[in-house]
């Protein structure tokens, strides 16, 4: 709490008896405050910003006046010490409130007690129930709000472009529509608990490989098509209160400073007025960050703290900037509630609930899908069986009840399918458990007998934990482990080593009590190798989601051999497990089960994938032996029943031998109870895929390495909007089961279908009408879904996209009348010249159907389109040097059937640069289809600082329909002369003032007196390889690298070879270098430099010196170590002039010189 100032006399007193009378009435209103019901009544005459009259805007203002430059930046950041996975501390002063930041997409996450465990988001997404989703948000965020929590990071809305994504289960699917609705009905409940929304991850993160580095390049009319509406849905129609930027590049620029996304798009053409939110360690940059729309960097102040400050106070960053990231977050906070109705919880209350437990299980139950019932097996009758076989670890040992990672929630209990179905099925039905095959392919641990570490006594392996990925230097932790059987699931495996990019390694001696084969097993998510004597025996290095190998050897009972385990975790979920079977025990559970299954009128399969944050599937295979164990069931028994329980879609070759199938995702901690309704007809299945299952991964869109994973961290969205169904209905490839499929216990109708107007204009609202009657004997839903066929007039076009659901519930014999309204936007594609959205001229077709392949009527509507786009476009070179001058041309293009009269076309600069037109700027008439344009000669003045800057063009003109005035802008930057010009990094420091140096950003830095002796001097040539450098002739303690955040250099030279010195923080980096040359073409190139840390080259680089020792802050727990610095060389066009270097946007590379050879 602020100290408070005592002044003399009477004014101190009347001071203090103030300030204590203040917060006794704050005290008072805060013990009145209950769940979100009664507001605190606060003092507005001292805090005129708690008047709830005013609107959030105005409380914001008056509330930011009051704030010091200190308090404003302390909301921008996030700080250590809270009790949650973000947070901010109270400013008591001002009475603004802490924010506690919570995971949530499928419950209160984070490690969390006491929470219920919903089904995942995509269960939900199967529900196509709006409603239902948004009861989903409201138990969500009462439940944050009980453990109190007021910021809920959920939902996440990215499209499932790829079914491989490791957060497959956390979407709501493959269509921007159906993500829409579902997502902003999420954040409406959420929201009403007033706790604040924060729609994920902003933009186009579609994969966990590489996600930190790897760039989406993704062209604009795909941008708005599929990765972004759900985004703008949540700002437009939920009112969402903020947005996470995401830790992927979006062509080549990070997400999280991105002024295309942040800036131009998201609070620009979207109008959102909430804050913005990096994702946890996705901030790379102080000024181009938070100029280019990033309010919040989370979770720490790396470089929204005191960088930020600095930047503020040297005139870099401006007030106005810090004002409206600050503005933002308080009207935000204003708008939900956090103010007037604080939380009252904490993390340590229980807030899940029988309510609560009771809608987990109606929501599980109604997102299952019934995929294939053959025979009507389905539902089971309890009166006609006798015996049931339960079979699967996924049904009684291991039931996979939700995913891994941030979204992991801890369940109070899990109901396994085997309870549930036993309870249900009642004493008169025998129902019986077998296991079939270890777990997701896992073998049991190797005991702790058969292990003894290097030093020959005790039981166990030496574990060695490191706090980097390549097991380099000296471990940070030793202990001895007495199993390889760990799930840390994301959090520290011990003291000393970080959560995320860290590795291990576990020694010692294997000795075998029985001769014989023995099959090992290696689990892991990321990366494991496993060696016998040396011999590689399981290669598994890699990142990935939980991933089992296995691999076979002949060992000798009684002699022991030698055994190492190496590990590594980059992000995400943590785990790793080593196993083992011993000869004569492979085959027991297996026959078990199909013993059993062959001894029971029914049995069902229960399987499972793993999913989790931080890494993809590495293929839609169901893990270990899931697949052979459903084959040898169903060939045992005709009535076989699978049930699967998976994040996505997974291939079924099994398919055509299972008379019976159902999808039930992961369902939550009612798993067994809601699974076993649904078997037995108590819950008529309603639940439609929201996306596409294929029949092979050949089938799959997005399938080549340089669409997914990518190749050099570049993934190339060449599929362009053909994503899910639309990429199968345009290649005429038929899915397994196709996108919106689902079966019930019952049958449905539909008819009379009434398209009107059927002659129409760009400005029409078109209605749809049907009638839908259930002609089955059992209550049951059926969700209509619309379908569009746009015209591919202007652009190519899927054949139809989903533009409308209702789920619809009807007794037997019912009918339902179901309206639908089509807007302009729905009949509208993105028009990449225009910037906006446009409606083509033709004809639409109209599809109503049960799913994308079953469509049951159809119609149509024209519409004639007499007013097509106007758009006003901006050209200008990428680079333009302080005092130089270029071409910038400006366009107008009427692509509409009426004459625009009196056009002016204008540019605009930024201050201190002049703009000169070559000719006319004003245009009597422009007819249709003519484009005019003006050619300007731009010059930047010669003290211009580097960087991006803005130019806009408008044009203003009359017609026929009224004034028009359209706009349109691009950036061009401004290079710095020279890589020395550049240096934004303190990563040499004296030995004497170890504190001014910070190479990583945690403080340490190279040793000025251990690079000097190695030759390494401010000023000095440095050759290497035939290159001659010269080492940054800066004094310790100044800026003598550039970490690297996509700048751009002039650098003129000639020869085969560009060379770096440079090494990177936080193990091996890469890039992408873009090369520019004088006669306008350019080359790009990857960038890779070792970890400093490491002292051993990485593929790519070469080792130029090794310093004997760092210097290191205060509160230093890395000890002495010595570090290196890198020389890396890549070709140039030898016949060409080499003017500019763009910069690789990646602020852990660090490059201290450059030259050519």
């Amino acid at each position: 709490m602020r100290r408070l100032v005592l002044l003399p006399g009477a004014r101190m007193a009347l001071r203090l008896l103030l300030t204590l009378l203040l917060l006794c009435l704050w005290s008072l209103s805060l013990s009145l405050s209950t769940t979100g019901a009664q507001a605190v009544a606060a003092p507005a005459s001292a805090r005129p910003w708690m008047n709830r009259s005013l609107s959030p805007d105005r409380r914001a203002d008056l509330l930011l006046a009051q704030m010091t430059l200190d308090e404003k930046i302390a909301m921008l950041h996030g700080w250590s010490g809270g009790s949650y996975v973000g947070y901010i501390p109270a400013n008591t002063r001002l009475g603004i409130p802490a924010l506690g930041l919570e995971d949530g997409p499928a419950g209160v996450a984070d490690g969390m007690t006491g929470v219920t465990a919903f089904p995942a988001p995509e269960a939900l997404a199967a529900s196509w129930d709006t409603s239902l989703m948004r009861q989903y948000g409201q138990d969500l965020g009462n439940e944050e709000w009980g453990k109190g929590a007021n910021v809920a990071l959920a939902p996440t809305v990215n499209i499932l472009r790829n079914p491989q994504w490791g957060r497959s289960f956390e979407t709501l699917g493959e269509d921007p529509y159906l993500t829409a609705m579902l997502a902003s009905a999420d954040i409406q409940g959420i929201q009403s608990q007033h706790v604040i929304a924060t729609v994920k991850h902003y933009a186009a993160n579609n994969q966990e490989y590489h996600r930190t580095t790897v760039s989406a390049n993704v062209d604009e009319r795909t941008l708005h098509e599929i990765y972004l509406p759900a985004f703008e849905y949540a700002v437009k129609q939920a009112g969402v209160g903020a947005v996470m930027c995401s830790y992927n590049k979006v062509n080549n620029v990070y997400a999280c400073e991105n002024p295309y996304l942040l800036n131009t798009t998201l609070k620009g053409t979207f109008g959102f007025p909430g804050f913005v939110m990096s994702d946890w360690g996705a901030t790379h940059s102080t000024v181009p960050a938070i100029t280019a729309g990033l309010d919040m960097e989370m979770p720490d102040s790396t470089y929204f703290g005191n960088a930020l400050k600095q930047a503020v106070l040297s005139g870099e960053v401006s007030m106005a900037t810090i004002d409206e990231a600050v503005h933002r977050i308080l009207r935000t906070m204003f708008a939900i509630g956090l103010f007037d109705y604080p939380t009252t919880g904490s993390p340590s209350a229980t807030v899940t609930n029988a309510q609560h437990a009771q809608f987990a299980r109606q929501a599980a139950e109604a997102g299952t899908v019934l995929l294939k019932n053959d025979g009507q097996l389905l539902p089971l009758d309890p009166s006609k069986i006798h015996s049931i076989a339960v079979i699967g670890p996924d049904a009684s040992v291991s039931p996979q009840a939700t995913g891994g990672g941030s979204a992991h929630v801890i369940p109070p209990y899990v109901v396994t399918p085997l309870q549930g179905i036993t309870q249900r099925a009642g004493s008169g039905v025998t129902v019986r458990y077998a296991q079939g095959i270890t777990t997701t392919g896992t073998l049991p641990p190797i005991e702790a007998q058969y292990l003894t570490p290097p030093s020959g006594s005790g039981q166990g392996l030496l574990g060695e934990y490191f706090n980097n990925m390549t097991l380099s230097g000296s471990p940070v932790l030793t202990r001895i482990d007495s199993q390889i059987n760990f799930d840390w699931n994301g959090q520290s495996p011990g003291p000393g080593v970080p959560a995320t990019q860290w590795s291990a390694r576990w020694t010692g001696t294997l000795t075998p009590p029985v001769s014989g084969t023995y099959t090992f097993s290696l689990t892991s998510d990321d990366g494991s190798r496993l060696y016998i004597n040396n011999q590689l025996l399981i290669d598994n290095w890699r990142d990935q989601a939980t991933t089992t190998e296995t691999a076979t050897i002949q060992l000798t009972a009684g002699q022991p051999y030698a055994i190492r385990v190496e590990y590594y975790q980059n992000g995400g979920a943590s785990n790793v497990a080593l196993g083992w079977s011993i000869p004569g025990q492979e085959n027991t559970l297996l026959s078990q089960a199909v013993a059993l299954a062959k001894s029971s009128d029914v049995a069902i399969v229960f399987a499972n994938d793993v999913e989790s944050e931080g890494s993809d599937r590495s293929s839609l295979e169901l893990p270990g032996a899931q697949d052979q164990l459903i084959e040898a069931v169903a060939q045992a028994n005709p009535r076989t029943i699978v049930v699967l329980n998976t994040g996505g879609p997974v291939l079924m070759p099994w398919v055509d031998q299972v008379p019976a199938l159902l999808e039930a995702w992961y369902p939550g901690q009612e798993d067994g109870n809601a699974i076993a309704a649904v078997l037995f007809g108590d819950v008529n299945p309603s639940g439609k895929l929201p996306m596409t299952f294929p029949r092979s991964a050949s089938d799959l869109p997005a399938s080549t390495p340089a669409q997914y994973p990518g190749i050099n961290d570049q993934a190339d969205y060449s599929e362009g909007v053909f994503v899910g169904y639309r990429y199968y209905d345009e290649r005429g490839i038929t899915p397994l089961f196709p996108f919106g499929y689902g079966l019930s216990y019952t049958t449905f109708r539909y008819s009379h279908l009434r398209v009107t107007p059927t002659q129409a204009d760009y400005r029409s609202q078109i209605a749809i009408d049907l009638d839908v009657t259930n002609t089955g004997r059992r209550a049951g839903a059926e969700v209509v879904q619309l379908y569009l066929g746009i015209p591919s007039t202007n652009v190519p076009e899927p054949p139809r996209q989903l533009k409308g659901f209702q789920k619809v519930f009807l007794q037997p014999g019912q009918t339902k009348h179901v309206h639908f309204e089509l807007n302009p936007r729905d009949l509208s594609y993105w028009d990449v010249n225009a910037h906006a959205w446009v409606v083509q001229d033709g004809t639409y077709a109209v599809q109503v159907g049960s799913s994308s392949r079953d469509i049951r009527l159809q119609g149509s509507f024209a519409v004639r389109v007499t007013n097509g786009p106007r758009y006003v476009s901006v050209q200008a070179p990428a680079l333009l040097a302080g005092g130089g001058s270029a071409t910038v041309t400006t366009s107008f293009t009427n692509g509409g059937d009426l004459t625009a009269h009196a056009l002016r076309l204008e540019l605009q600069v930024p201050q201190g640069w002049q703009a000169r037109p070559e000719g006319t700027t004003t245009f009597a008439t422009v007819r249709a289809g003519q484009t005019v344009q003006v050619h300007w000669q731009v010059t930047a003045p010669a003290g211009a600082p580097a960087g991006s800057y803005t130019l806009q063009a408008s044009a203003r003109f009359v017609s026929a329909d009224g004034p028009g005035h359209l706009q349109a802008s691009t950036s061009l930057t401004v290079p710095y002369p020279s890589l020395a010009a550049a240096y934004n990094n303190v990563g040499i420091s004296d030995d004497s003032n170890p504190s001014a140096g910070n190479f990583d950003g945690g403080g340490y830095s190279y040793s000025a007196q251990a690079l000097a002796a190695v030759g390494l001097t401010p000023g000095a040539t440095v050759i290497h390889d035939g290159v001659t450098f010269t080492w940054p002739n800066v004094p310790p303690g100044q800026p003598d690298n550039v970490s690297a955040e996509g700048q751009a250099v002039a650098f003129s030279a000639q020869g085969t070879t560009l060379a770096f010195l440079g090494a990177a923080a936080f193990g091996t980096q890469s890039g992408s270098l873009t090369i520019l040359y004088s006669d306008g073409t350019s080359q790009q190139a990857t960038l890779t430099l070792a970890d400093w840390y490491a002292n051993q080259p990485a593929p790519g680089d070469e080792l130029l010196a090794t310093a004997d020792h760092w210097n290191r802050p205060p509160g230093d727990t890395l000890g002495p170590h010595a570090v290196s610095v890198y020389y890396t060389a890549l070709p140039l066009q030898a016949d060409k002039q080499v003017a500019y270097l763009l910069l690789p946007t990646n602020s852990n590379l660090h490059l201290f010189a450059v030259a050519a050879r």
